[in-house]
């Protein structure tokens, strides 16, 4: 299935869990980009011509359980493994051998991951907002029960339904309180409740509330996400949540293991992954020891190539360009 708006497409190509959406935009070299939760596609709307511009075959898709893409019905379809595999098909639906493999949020992990298990698809990884943290430590359910004495989000949505209960009567404005909360003109002031504990009994509704919009986020945009998840439902993208101790067993034998593909990373001062993971960006020499480029934007939350697209378009292009094999690729197109 292809759909054309000016230079745009949309289609729809086939993986392991069923097809996977993606819209594309220009020629060249392959970049993979993919977005992380609750978000879509759509998160990558103002780098598709960006790096189309730059001469690049820009690809943002759906992950499993967002949007256009397959929904699998059991919670383990949406281990990494999994997403992983997803990634790959496409690569090769695309009639390419390899790519440059770009993820934010759990789009990160999933990028970082790819890299990581197939090095023979993914020639360079670049990782946005969460850092790469190598498998290890405790089993992650384990981890996150004794944080703080109050209920971590990851727990709170780790229930299956739980979340879902909440969240669809309402899925604009619950979007809207995530989307602002974590955004750095509209996050809680300093001082406030940490949003993404929840607390004993809480709801997302007490910690995300609505209120005003973030500045790179209008009405339309947030029309588009919440028309998304209001056809799609919740439990698809949650699921890739109550699969973190399956990750954790499935990836065993690559525990502590570094990604040695060129990489990059993007972070925002103001965003809690930074704060929470900084000792993952102090052991970067060990386990990303390919990195090529390291950037915390100051004053910028979570949501870093919305908030600050032109900037993070600069980036990715400047390592793009940088790329071993760059010039010899695009002198084969």
């Amino acid at each position: 299935m292809t759909q054309h708006a000016a230079d745009v497409v949309h289609r729809s190509v086939h993986s392991p869990g069923g097809r996977i959406h993606l819209v594309e935009q220009g020629t060249g070299p392959l970049v993979l980009l993919v977005h992380g939760f609750p978000e879509s596609w759509y998160s990558r709307r103002h780098q598709l011509p960006a790096l189309a511009a730059a001469g690049y075959r820009a690809v943002a898709v759906d992950v499993r359980g967002y949007g256009r893409s397959a929904k699998p019905a059991a919670v383990d379809a949406y281990r990494m493994l999994d997403l992983v595999e997803d990634n790959v098909a496409v690569v090769h639906a695309l009639g390419e051998e390899s790519a440059v493999v770009v993820g934010h949020d759990w789009g990160a992990a999933i990028a970082a991951n790819s890299a990581l298990l197939r090095p023979d698809a993914f020639r360079a990884a670049g990782l946005l907002s969460v850092p790469y943290t190598p498998r290890g430590g405790p089993r992650p359910s384990d981890l996150f029960a004794r944080m703080g004495g109050e209920e971590f989000y990851v727990s709170y949505f780790q229930e299956p339904g739980r979340a879902e209960a909440e969240i669809e009567p309402d899925v604009r404005g619950r979007l809207a309180g995530f989307y602002a909360a974590l955004s750095a003109d509209t996050m809680p002031p300093p001082g406030a409740p940490d949003p993404h504990f929840v607390g004993k009994g809480g709801t997302l509704r007490d910690r995300f509330p609505r209120g005003p919009l973030p500045g790179w986020l209008g009405e339309q945009e947030l029309d588009f996400y919440a028309g998304e998840f209001e056809r799609t439902g919740l439990t698809g993208a949650l699921n890739r949540y109550r699969n973190m101790d399956r990750d954790w067993e499935d990836l065993a034998a690559f525990d502590g293991a570094p990604i040695t593909q060129p990489s990059l990373f993007v972070g925002g001062s103001l965003d809690a992954s930074t704060a929470w993971l900084a000792d993952a960006i102090d052991a970067y020499p060990v386990t990303l020891p390919g990195l090529i480029s390291s950037h915390i934007l100051d004053g910028c939350g979570h949501w870093i190539q919305q908030e600050r697209p032109a900037e993070v378009n600069r980036i990715l292009t400047d390592w793009l360009a940088v790329l071993p094999g760059r010039k010899e690729e695009a002198g084969r197109l």
